[in-house]
């Protein structure tokens, strides 16, 4: 039974890897058929060339640009060549002005749009805002109505300063999309419309007192149509707020509430598809791409705001505080549009949330806090739950992302092969030699079973192959030459897996142990080693993949593929494939050039091999076998 049931064991793991092979095979030929996929892998600039692109900062009048500001969007042009799916795209500076974008193949028209847009950081009134589930539901109110659970969370105490003087201390309840705990000035630290307390009154807990809430938990999930009818009432009573004539605010909110039902936060580049138009409302998502928004028009640009630094807020004696805070101020138009926006905003306490202000940075929602005193000096101080690395995120994000630094491009130039097809050839005969090489020392130590390391090898290379493949289709991975040098570390790392467990089958073969139960025994000593080997590998190119620059990078991704894909292959092939031969007769029996010869691995004198998958004492007489009439005894063929 127990034979039995390592055969099924073994057929079960060969069947799974044979699905893994075909299931790649089918993904790859479907993407290359109906998708942009092609049967081979996508190659990096330095094998295949591409497009160099050098984009110039445009600015207006005597304004300048700094090395902090260009490095900021170089950041941003990187994020977005990513989000765009293209990988191993190289971006410098020039002059400490100009960025150079070097993007493996020909950039679409959407890639070059993306490059040259400028970043921006809009002030929007938020009408509607919930998560982004289908549990998150939309009432007249505007209010969310659901949990906050699985949002990012903050438990922020802001306060409100005009003036530098202090003006309003709130201490409001635990954000749900504020990120990082931000909490901006002047305007309420929490993000949400407030939980309700259990009282009579529906008082929330330190916010603005509020009608009790209805009993959502037990009311059916409202439909997409009474969605969209909730939404568009919202929308357009926040439009009227802002002077809107009402048929003009009744159309705007019924084209963004369809837009707002059909909007889904997680799926990929579903903010890349809003419309950011600055004049109308519009639905999109916060960066937690959880909660998704209707926001109305833009009220203050980015380019209004002065400056924003972070540090430790100085107390009422100038002395600094341990409190955290990335202090923001507006140019002199900027400070009247802020005074009139939180004198708005705070009379609109009691209909959360529409007393809320939404910061939008390149169409996401960084943070959406509500007003809480009125500013009128342009001076604000947002502070939170946050360290001084977060406050200096948030304090970049204001400053740079403010600044609508827009990019014309100066020259688009093709670029020819860094390395080409040659360095490809020579580095792709250096991967064969070394694979050969492999082969004959498995081949030369373990004879017969050095073929399934051969056959290992192989497998391995296919499902590569494949998965390297469908990478660049699905997430634009490109094949750079240290891509390729990690594939051929990775023959080492794949055959040192099958040395160590070859090695721990002859090391009990060698303790006299019958072949059967050395597989198994060794199987168990063995994985334990290729799994730490295995780990310390992935760790070390993680590493690199994420503090190297973009060429180790490549390697590093390699690497680690390779690594897990050297698990796969030893588990659901190498060590099925072992188990069903050593219940062969060639193997089971010791042949000679089977590699697990007990004679030739110098068995223990104690236990002397018998013969067919038999041990005995010394001087133990080797059992007869019988064929057709005639039986073998010592070699000898009797009557």
């Amino acid at each position: 039974m127990a034979r039995s049931s390592t055969k099924k064991s073994a057929r079960r793991s060969l069947l799974a890897l044979i699905v893994v092979i075909l299931g790649l095979g089918a993904l790859t030929a479907g993407l290359a058929k109906w998708g942009d996929g092609s049967m081979t892998p996508r190659l990096g600039l330095d094998l295949e060339g591409g497009t160099e692109l050098v984009l110039q900062p445009q600015l207006n009048g005597t304004e300048t640009i700094s090395e902090g500001q260009v490095n900021r969007a170089v950041d941003i042009i990187r994020q977005r060549i990513d989000a765009n799916g293209v990988s191993e795209a190289e971006i410098t500076t020039q002059g400490g002005r100009s960025i150079v974008v070097s993007i493996p193949g020909q950039p679409t028209a959407e890639q070059l749009d993306a490059l040259k847009k400028p970043s921006q950081l809009r002030f929007r009134a938020v009408y509607v805002q919930a998560l982004d589930s289908n549990a998150a539901q939309v009432n007249p109110s505007g209010t969310p109505t659901g949990t906050s659970t699985g949002t990012p969370t903050g438990t922020p105490s802001g306060t409100a300063t005009s003036s530098g003087t202090p003006k309003a201390t709130t201490t409001p309840s635990t954000s749900a999309t504020a990120q990082n705990g931000v909490v901006p000035d002047a305007l309420r630290a929490a993000t949400t419309p407030p939980t309700p307390a259990a009282t009579p009154t529906g008082t929330a807990t330190g916010t603005a007192t509020m009608p009790a809430p209805a009993a959502t938990e037990t009311a059916p999930a409202p439909t997409p149509a009474e969605t969209e009818a909730a939404v568009k009432a919202q929308a357009s009573t926040g439009l009227v707020g802002l002077g809107w004539d009402k048929a003009k605010a009744d159309a705007a909110a019924a084209k963004v509430a369809k837009e707002y039902v059909a909007l889904n936060c997680g799926k990929a580049g579903a903010i890349d598809a809003v419309k950011d138009d600055p004049a109308q409302p519009i639905a999109t998502c916060g960066e937690d791409r959880v909660t998704k928004y209707v926001l109305g028009p833009s009220e203050i640009d980015g380019s209004e705001i002065a400056d924003a630094t972070s540090g430790y807020q100085p107390g009422p004696n100038g002395q600094p505080t341990s409190i955290v805070e990335v202090a923001l101020s507006f140019k002199d138009a900027g400070k009247a549009k802020f005074a009139a926006v939180t004198k708005r905003l705070y009379g609109l306490q009691s209909q959360p949330p529409l007393d809320q202000f939404a910061v939008v940075l390149d169409k996401a929602v960084i943070t959406a806090p509500q007003a809480r005193a009125v500013i009128t000096d342009g001076r604000a101080s947002i502070t939170g739950s946050f360290t001084i690395d977060s406050a200096k995120q948030l304090a970049e994000q204001l400053k740079f992302g403010a600044l609508p630094i827009s990019f014309a491009l100066q020259t688009q130039d093709n670029i020819t092969p860094q390395l080409g097809e040659e360095q490809l050839r020579i580095g792709l005969l250096a991967g064969f030699i070394g694979l050969l090489l492999v082969v004959i020392y498995s081949l030369f130590q373990y004879r017969a079973l050095g073929l399934v390391t051969v056959a290992s090898l192989v497998v391995a290379s296919i499902i590569t192959y494949l998965a390297v493949t469908v990478l660049g289709t699905t997430h634009g991975f490109r094949l750079t030459m240290a891509g390729v040098t990690g594939l051929i570390v990775a023959i080492g790392v794949t055959a040192d897996s099958f040395i160590v467990y070859f090695e721990r089958i002859r090391d009990e073969v060698r303790d006299g142990r019958p072949l059967v139960a050395a597989v198994e025994t060794g199987w168990k000593r063995a994985r334990r080693t290729i799994i730490a080997a295995d780990a310390v590998n992935f760790i070390a190119a993680g590493v690199l993949y994420f503090l190297a620059s973009s060429n180790v990078r490549g390697f590093a991704f390699t690497l680690g593929l390779t690594t897990l894909i050297d698990l796969v292959v030893v588990m659901l092939f190498t060590h099925p494939m072992v188990q069903l031969l050593a219940r062969t007769e060639f193997f089971g029996n010791g042949h000679k050039w089977s590699g697990l010869d007990p004679q030739r691995l110098g068995a223990k004198e104690s236990v002397r091999y018998r013969g067919r998958g038999q041990f005995g004492a010394p001087g133990a007489q080797r059992p007869p076998a019988t064929v057709g009439s005639a039986r073998v005894a010592d070699g000898k063929a009797q009557a």
